[in-house]
């Protein structure tokens, strides 16, 4: 247990150190974090709510260079940041990701049908995503018509009928593969 607090103090005064004016000193600290890797994305997840911007920045990029899942519905609440550079590190993020990241930002496309900020970046992803998986690959079928909707800012509620509907076929391709 003391090693645990420990290390948990640890990954906190890095944390702490993104904020630091030197950007030698911010750079070193996110090294270090991502070289610790999982065990710090619960520290990380929290630190990307910070009211600090550099914080959530670092946090950001340094999320996205671990690429655990277990980030990416703190990710996804990213995409919503006020500040764009963070709303595009998170997109980036759940590109590092992967195929993971679909089906949780298809879910939040449908919650969040509102949050054009969110839109934005799931149209970022979606667009990645299939651009790098072969051309035959049954997720990119699913996706098109979704990716469609969004590169013609087609109205929410559209863009929200495709992802319900690329939702419930990417839940049937799942149950096949299994």
């Amino acid at each position: 247990m003391d090693s645990q607090n420990s290390d948990q103090n640890r990954i906190n005064d890095l944390i702490t150190k993104l904020d630091n004016d030197d950007g030698f000193v911010r750079e070193d600290a996110r090294s270090v974090i991502i070289g610790i890797s999982k065990e710090a994305v619960p520290s990380l997840t929290i630190a990307l709510k910070s009211k600090n911007q550099r914080i959530r920045w670092e946090v950001a990029k340094a999320l996205g260079a671990i690429a655990d899942p277990a980030a990416i519905p703190n990710l996804i609440e990213a995409l919503q940041d006020e500040v764009f550079d963070i709303r595009w590190l998170a997109a980036e993020a759940l590109i590092t990701t992967g195929r993971e990241s679909v089906e949780p930002l298809l879910q939040a496309i449908i919650n969040k049908s509102n949050e054009s900020f969110l839109r934005e970046g799931a149209h970022h992803v979606i667009t990645y995503i299939m651009s790098s998986v072969p051309i035959t690959d049954e997720l990119t079928e699913i996706l098109k018509p979704l990716k469609s909707a969004l590169d013609r800012g087609a109205p929410r509620v559209i863009g929200t009928a495709a992802a319900e509907v690329a939702l419930a076929k990417l839940k049937q391709l799942k149950k096949k593969q299994t």
